[in-house]
């Protein structure tokens, strides 16, 4: 038996899993995230990240009735920061990843300092509210105090890794989204640029994914239930292990991510650095990534449902029924900003085209347009760093009802893979701990369908597409305008 588990941004989730991939048994833990301040998104390690581990190793551990455990690997949200003193205690709540923006200023002193063309270039990736390094030195700054003992650098992954093991590592892919700490090429620390970012802080260790870096501890398997000297394997990035769950894993192999945020996942074999993407270390040796994400996708549909009413079954229904174009509806669904490629937190949601002849139906299939309108976008960026997909998996919640994915596919004008489990990230842990043990898992998930974007539809989209594109190019100063007066009117 295989343990995964995986700390989401508002729930947590593990799976048992058999030798031939069988799941056995599934647990999940909901929580919620804090923000203090504006653009501050942080979780509790302790409350959050603790607590649910303990809760699902717990469940997961009886639901193996006696039967023995192998190997355990974890994954979470990342790159976050949590800064921990030398016994690995918590010296605040950890910083969540790029949805925490309070580091701009730190982000602009950066690359006046350091260049942002050679961070990018040694990096793989241009300094963004994803990168730690500038959150450090916010730290520093803003809580000299809690810096100045700060011993350990953690993520959601490697916090867990040390508390069952003793061991301060973490793995190469989230220590590549370090920005501008490490060296892509080099795969290894930049000293350097460490130094200048946070002096005196004692780096993890680097280890890949599917390497076991320790065994749990007595003190642990008290806590948790968990065997002691069970297996632990490094661990990871949430979107990383979740393309592993779905065999994203040779050059050419992308991940779309259907769920609150749309992620994409690429694989290379050389790094390809792009001003619009995340470049980062691949989950095994000798591979590279390019990622993206959306700032909402989800996120835009629930809010739509919310505002008309109804349930996601009757919407998606009414919207299939819709032709492809929403009846002159277009969409730019950066409702909460934009990530990769425009990297803009005052873009701002746009519905273009509304007359009163348009009802629900047309607004939810315009914006599940607008979506894969972003989707293409960043594929598109993919394309210009010399990465361009071969083969599209699709995964997470909003694969399900097939609206979505078709719509997708017929916009980018790629086919999809379906797989048969879309459980997740902690599928994909259980995987790279069966891998550590010396198991193939290539079996585990196979593929059960392909959406094909019919060819008169992937056409009709073309035009829709340019004009999103030009959309946000017409309309940046008017968002950048309202942004700056929705911070103006909210509350301090």
């Amino acid at each position: 038996m295989f343990l995964g588990i995986d700390i989401g941004t508002s729930s947590s989730k593990g799976v048992l899993v058999a030798e031939d991939g069988r799941v056995v048994a599934r647990a999940e833990r909901a929580h919620g995230v804090s923000t203090p301040y504006p653009g501050w998104v942080e979780h509790d390690a302790e409350a959050v990240w603790w607590a649910d581990f303990v809760a699902l190793a717990r469940e997961l551990t009886a639901a193996a009735a006696g039967a023995p455990l192998t190997a355990l690997a974890v994954s979470g949200i990342g790159p976050c920061l949590l800064p921990a003193d030398a016994s690995g205690a918590p010296l605040r709540p950890a910083i969540l990843y790029g949805v925490d923006t309070r580091a701009t200023a730190e982000i602009a002193e950066l690359n006046a300092e350091l260049g942002a063309e050679a961070v990018l270039g040694r990096c793989g990736s241009p300094l963004t509210s994803q990168a730690v390094g500038p959150k450090l030195r916010w730290l520093a700054r803003r809580d000299p105090g809690v810096a100045a003992r700060t011993s350990m650098l953690l993520m959601a992954s490697s916090f867990l890794v040390h508390r069952l093991t003793g061991r301060y590592v973490l793995d190469h892919q989230s220590a590549s989204q370090c920005v501008p700490m490490y060296d892509l090429r080099a795969r290894a620390w930049a000293a350097d640029w460490a130094a200048a970012v946070a002096p005196k802080l004692p780096l993890p260790e680097l280890a890949w994914p599917t390497e076991i870096v320790g065994r749990v501890t007595e003190k642990a398997a008290a806590a948790t239930g968990l065997p002691a000297g069970l297996p632990v394997t490094t661990g990871t990035i949430d979107a990383w292990a979740e393309a592993a769950s779905v065999g994203v894993r040779a050059p050419g192999d992308a991940m779309v991510m259907y769920g609150t945020t749309m992620f994409l996942v690429q694989v290379l074999t050389d790094p390809r650095p792009h001003p619009g993407l995340w470049g980062t270390c691949g989950t095994w040796p000798g591979t590279y990534t390019l990622a993206a994400g959306m700032a909402t996708s989800g996120a835009v549909t629930d809010w739509l449902r919310t505002l008309v009413g109804g349930d996601f079954g009757e919407l998606v229904g009414a919207a299939a029924q819709v032709p492809p174009g929403s009846r002159g509806l277009l969409v730019l669904p950066y409702f909460a900003g934009e990530r990769t490629p425009l990297f803009d937190p005052d873009a701002r949601g746009i519905i273009a085209g509304l007359t009163l002849g348009h009802g629900r139906a047309e607004l939810y299939r315009a914006v599940l347009e607008g979506i894969a309108y972003g989707v293409r976008h960043n594929l598109t960026a993919m394309t210009e760093a010399g990465g361009r997909a071969r083969r599209l998996v699709a995964v997470g919640g909003g694969t399900k009802g097939g609206l979505w994915t078709r719509i997708v596919s017929e916009v980018t004008g790629l086919p999809q893979e379906l797989p048969a489990d879309t459980v997740g990230a902690c599928l994909g842990d259980a995987m790279l701990a069966a891998e550590a043990s010396g198991v193939d898992t290539m079996g585990w998930n196979p593929v059960i369908a392909t959406v094909t974007p019919d060819p008169e539809h992937v056409a009709r989209y073309e035009p829709y597409y340019r004009h999103y594109r030009e959309l946000y190019e017409r309309t940046v100063g008017t968002a950048h305008f309202l942004a700056e007066q929705q911070r103006a009117a909210a509350p301090s």
